[in-house]
């Protein structure tokens, strides 16, 4: 039985885990945690909607009912020529017939960025936005700041929709304890018409939602560095914050980087459009480390990962049989695709090479986007049928 070692335990590599399972190989997947993190839904951990522990299922779990080998042992070097990984405990991998990576991205800094918390970032972040929050609750006033950077040489690493979806759940929340005029919100972001990728529509609805909430803007300007008590921008002024919540964009991971790898400007690591990484043969790049093809509004997600996933172990499956024919590519698969959700209701969110939309969703779609997380959670632990292409 071929042999195929995965690093990396989030949507990329557990996905890939289970279909390289079905494909009947010999699968171990290398995590730096013990749980796999639901982000989509951690947006509700702040606001006490979601426990922390609701957004998590145990790689344990996943290993013993898809039956692949599970190692929790940070990965600390990886060597392309040899495919020798070294984990932080010492110990070396080697002698895989394929190596799949799914490490994910690093984040780009910031000046002062110690003073911010991300959404996207570690787990306990996001609970520990929610203390934060609580804080200014129980003083029952404040200036709440929330926003996401840009990365120049890749502008398909970016974490938009979390930030809008926070934002907007923290004013639900705070209406619905009726002390919302108390509290100033402020989205921030260094690009001029944040939110562009999902399409014109899209950037209209989120303008006039903006306006209906009473959320004030600071676009177009890039940032300097962050404070304790605020955002300071490269024109010199500076928004002052209680709280800033900011989402770092992506670039190549901190292991991939030096790995000897082919990487794009942003470090992000070159593959063909099978997923298959330039000049190497049997080592495969899916997910938010991979530099994607396609149109200038691609965006790095969930559901894109899961697709390269998919198609990886397909593809890893009939180059093991011998045939070259029949390959799968992700490129026409690209879209963003999200419900963005706002705490007491949502719109769902659709572009694609043939057109872009964006769907109100008053009070259901809130309930929609909370009934996902339940479906994913179990549909990946087989307790109920997974829908195809979900």
């Amino acid at each position: 039985m071929k042999r195929v070692l995965i690093l990396g335990g989030g949507f990329a590599g557990v996905e890939s885990a289970i279909y390289l399972k079905k494909n009947k190989f010999d699968v171990t997947l290398v995590s730096d945690r013990d749980f796999f993190y639901i982000y989509p839904t951690s947006i509700w951990i702040p606001t006490g909607a979601l426990e922390s522990e609701d957004a998590r299922i145990s790689l344990d779990e996943l290993s013993r009912k898809h039956r692949f080998e599970l190692i929790v042992d940070p990965v600390v070097d990886f060597d392309a020529s040899t495919k020798k990984t070294t984990l932080e405990s010492g110990k070396i991998l080697e002698g895989f017939d394929y190596l799949v990576i799914a490490l994910g991205q690093s984040k780009l800094g910031h000046d002062g960025i110690e003073h911010t918390l991300s959404i996207c970032g570690k787990p306990k972040q996001a609970t520990d936005l929610y203390d934060r929050l609580d804080l200014l609750v129980q003083r029952k006033s404040g200036r709440i700041a929330m926003g996401f950077g840009g990365n120049a040489n890749d502008k398909s690493a970016v974490r938009g929709g979390p930030a809008f979806e926070l934002m907007f759940n923290v004013d639900t929340y705070l209406r619905k304890k009726k002390m919302r005029e108390h509290f100033e919100l402020t989205f921030f972001a260094p690009m001029a018409e944040p939110g562009k990728k999902m399409g014109p529509e899209a950037l209209k609805v989120i303008d006039k939602m903006f306006k209906s909430k009473n959320i004030k803007r600071r676009v177009g300007t890039k940032i300097l560095r962050f404070e304790k008590d605020g955002v300071v921008f490269t024109d010199q002024t500076k928004l002052e914050a209680d709280l800033i919540m900011y989402i770092p964009a992506g670039t190549g991971h901190h292991i991939t980087t030096k790995a000897g790898l082919p990487l794009n400007e942003a470090g992000f690591v070159k593959t063909n459009r099978f997923c298959e990484v330039e000049g190497f043969e049997s080592i495969y790049a899916v997910g938010d480390n991979a530099a994607l093809m396609g149109p200038k509004w691609k965006a790095k997600q969930g559901h894109v990962a899961e697709v390269m996933a998919r198609n990886v172990a397909h593809n890893i499956a009939l180059h093991a049989k011998g045939i070259q024919e029949g390959k799968k590519s992700y490129v026409e698969h690209l879209s963003i695709l999200c419900v963005m959700d706002t705490g007491d209701g949502a719109a769902f969110v659709q572009r694609d090479e043939r057109a872009s939309k964006i769907i109100p969703m008053p009070i259901f779609g809130h309930w929609m986007k909370k009934g996902w997380g339940w479906y994913f959670k179990n549909s990946k632990l087989g307790k109920i049928p997974r829908i195809p292409g979900m």
